[in-house]
C-alpha cells in the first residue's frame, strides 16, 4: 500500500477475490453488448488510465470507486486524496486482470457516475461560454466506438462547439470511446437526440444549416460550402459502410461531398469528420 497518504488507508481496500460483489462495476468489461446495456441503466461509465480519469474529474464528473494495482497508488495519491468518499480497490496484477478481463497497463480504472445529459436546446445555447453554438457535428447511428472516440478527439482539436448523437449511435462514454478520444468526450459538450431524423428539423428551427456529408448527384463540394459558410452549421455524419440514411439526407438543407482523388470515393467516417471540421473551422 502507499505510504504517501496515511490518511487514505481507511479507504484503500485490499482485494483478493475477483468475485467480491463490491467489484461488480468492473466485471465483464470485455462484454461489449452487456456493458452497453448495463452502464447507462446503472448510471455509470468507466474511465480507463490515469490521464483519462484526471480529465473526467477536471470536467466535474464524480467517481464511484477506483480500481488499480498497488504500484499505481503513489502516482494517483493526489486524485484519491481529493475524493475521500470513493473506495479504492487495490490488488495484485493477476487479481485485477481476473476482475476486468484484460491486463490493466494504463494505470487505473475508475467507475464514474454518468452525468445527466442536457436537452439539445440547452446544450446549444450554453456553448461558447453562453454565446451559442455555431458549428456542431451530428452522428447518425455510428456503431464503432473507436470511430466515435476519434470523432470527438477531432471535434475537440478543431473547435467544434458541440456533438449530437442519434438515438441509436454508440455511447460516447463507453470505455473504448473514452480511451480513443483521450478523454475529450468530457471536453466537448454533447447530448443524445430524442428523435431521428426529427432532431435535424429542430436544429433547422434553431437557425442551423444542416449539411449531410454524403455522395449524391446533387451534392456540392466541401470547398464550395466553405467559400460562403452559413452562420450556424450542423454537419451530419453517417454510420460505417452504408453512410447516411435516406431520411437524414432528405431532411438536410444541403448535401456535401469531400473532393477525392486517386479513384477513392469516400473516407472512413472518422477521417471524413476531421477533414470537414478542419475545412469549416473559424
Amino acid at each position: 500500500m502507499s505510504t504517501t497518504e496515511p490518511d487514505r488507508l481507511a479507504q484503500v481496500i485490499e482485494i483478493t477475490d475477483p468475485a467480491d460483489p463490491r467489484l461488480r462495476d468492473y466485471t465483464d468489461l470485455k462484454d461489449v453488448k452487456l456493458r452497453m446495456v448495463r452502464e447507462p441503466a446503472e448510471g455509470l461509465y468507466m474511465a480507463e488510465s490515469s490521464s483519462v480519469i484526471r480529465r473526467a474529474l477536471e470536467a466535474g464528473h464524480r467517481p464511484r470507486s477506483f480500481l488499480m494495482a498497488h504500484k499505481w497508488l503513489d502516482s494517483m495519491a493526489d486524485v484519491l486524496a481529493a475524493h475521500p468518499d470513493a473506495p479504492v480497490y487495490v490488488g495484485p496484477d493477476d487479481v485485477v486482470q481476473q476482475i476486468t478481463g484484460f491486463h490493466l497497463h494504463r494505470g487505473a480504472l475508475a467507475a464514474m457516475h454518468r452525468p445527466v445529459l442536457p436537452g439539445v436546446h440547452e446544450l446549444l445555447a450554453a456553448a461558447r461560454d453562453g454565446a451559442g453554438a455555431r458549428r456542431v457535428a451530428v452522428l447518425e447511428d455510428i456503431v464503432d466506438h473507436t470511430n466515435v472516440g476519434a470523432i470527438f478527439r477531432s471535434a475537440a482539436a478543431l473547435g467544434v462547439d458541440a456533438v449530437l448523437v442519434s438515438p441509436r449511435c454508440a455511447d460516447p462514454l463507453y470505455r473504448r470511446s473514452v480511451r480513443v478520444s483521450m478523454g475529450t468526450v468530457f471536453q466537448v459538450p454533447w447530448t443524445r437526440l430524442d428523435s431521428w431524423p426529427g432532431g435535424l428539423h429542430a436544429l433547422q428551427d434553431d437557425g442551423f444549416t444542416v449539411a449531410a456529408l454524403a455522395l449524391s448527384d446533387d451534392s456540392v463540394s466541401l470547398d464550395d460550402l466553405v467559400t460562403e459558410p452559413p452562420d450556424r452549421l450542423a454537419m451530419v455524419l453517417g454510420t460505417e459502410g452504408d453512410g447516411l440514411s435516406r431520411a437524414a439526407v432528405a431532411a438536410a438543407d444541403v448535401v456535401v461531398r469531400i473532393p477525392m482523388a486517386g479513384g477513392v470515393d469516400s473516407l472512413n467516417v472518422a477521417a471524413a469528420s476531421a477533414v470537414a471540421f478542419w475545412a469549416t473551422r473559424a
